[in-house]
């Protein structure tokens, strides 16, 4: 299918025509964007819970790098810089964070290359694994390093006290559009150094201003009550649910809509096509 874009794309140029209704880039990259979301979908069961593990611990990673630069200079800007570090090995290691599947699958579900129910199973299976693959790092951070337990529970505190008002709801959509935008940069271009750029001002904005969160603000909630601090999971729980919807709204509301409706003949003929 990519190569018949690249064709179309040759006889435009040739015909000096490039006045068509979309792009050849876009065309292009509209291709990679449900050529990637059909494979997530089509994942088994056993390869979306690995992959969402691994994604958890390398979150988990980052979470190490952040508490650990906050404990020592006490600046949440560099904090936030060092946390990249997390995306960073989620893109090297081909790993997946739950938030960064608002885009590609939807794409794909909309040129009808995959179901609902894939979607809900491959969003369900990489949350789930994502947390118990924080959460495991989590208490082997609190173990290694006793010293960041204050850290941890008041960075945790600054979260899960947080009123649900409108300024819970911006942060919390907020987190969700930054992370699906990242994904919408890096499968944007082939060059590595672009995607490294990319993974890194996502976790810069993400950490070091503090947004909502559903899996990274997760387990500095882990961290805590793995610590000793007066908070419970079901303070955790409360504080997950309605970010963990307002996440998946900025996702799709800020970005993944606002791609389908520009790139829409697209999919148009990637449906007609499979008719």
């Amino acid at each position: 299918m990519r190569d018949d874009h690249e064709r179309r794309a040759d006889e435009r140029r040739r015909d000096g025509d490039n006045e068509g209704p979309v792009e050849e880039e876009l065309e292009l990259e509209f291709e990679d964007v449900v050529g990637e979301g059909a494979e997530r979908l089509h994942r088994t069961f056993r390869a979306t819970t690995v992959t969402g593990f691994l994604g958890g611990i390398e979150v988990g990673v980052g979470v190490l790098a952040y508490i650990g630069v906050l404990y020592a200079t006490d600046d949440q800007l560099l904090a936030g810089l060092a946390f990249s570090i997390g995306l960073l090995a989620l893109l090297m290691a081909h790993s997946e964070l739950f938030t960064e599947n608002f885009l590609m699958p939807i794409a794909a579900l909309i040129a009808r290359e995959g179901t609902i129910g894939q979607l809900l199973r491959l969003w369900s299976g990489t949350l789930l694994a994502n947390l118990a693959g924080g959460w495991l790092v989590m208490a082997i951070i609190v173990l290694a390093f006793p010293e960041w337990h204050t850290v941890l529970e008041e960075t945790a505190h600054h979260f899960l006290d947080a009123p649900l008002d409108w300024r819970f709801v911006m942060l919390s959509v907020l987190g969700g559009a930054v992370i699906t935008l990242m994904t919408r940069m890096q499968e944007g271009t082939d060059s590595e150094p672009a995607k490294i750029v990319a993974a890194v001002a996502g976790g810069f904005i993400l950490a070091g201003f503090q947004l909502f969160h559903s899996i990274l603000d997760s387990l500095f909630a882990f961290g805590a009550i793995l610590s000793g601090a007066e908070i419970t999971y079901l303070d955790w729980l409360l504080w997950f649910l309605p970010v963990l919807v307002l996440n998946l709204l900025g996702g799709l509301l800020l970005v993944t809509v606002l791609r389908i409706v520009r790139e829409g003949e697209l999919f148009t003929l990637r449906r007609q096509n499979r008719d």
